[in-house]
């Protein structure tokens, strides 16, 4: 499983999504994700609009294999109830 986190500096709900994205890695041999900060690789509010396909108000968005899971709160319920985190 791949995971693609987009977020940015001074986002704390970016950091923790990358802390649960650690736990997974450190836990599963099967996860492995990728953290684009969105400030740094000059992606535009319009541009994750596109790559998520519905209006982002919100960082961090968050792909799993390529879908779209949502923000943290949506991504850390997915890796409790599908990927043994917190067990």
């Amino acid at each position: 499983m791949f995971a693609v986190i987009f977020g940015r500096k001074g986002c704390p709900f970016c950091v923790r999504a990358k802390d649960v994205a650690d736990s997974l890695v450190e836990s599963r041999d099967d996860f492995k994700y990728r953290y684009i900060d969105i400030q740094e690789q000059g992606i535009t509010k319009a541009d994750l609009e596109k790559t998520v396909g519905k209006p982002v108000n919100t960082v961090p968005q968050i792909f799993l294999d390529e879908k779209h899971i949502g923000g943290f709160t949506e991504f850390e319920a997915h890796a409790k109830a599908n990927l043994g985190l917190y067990q």
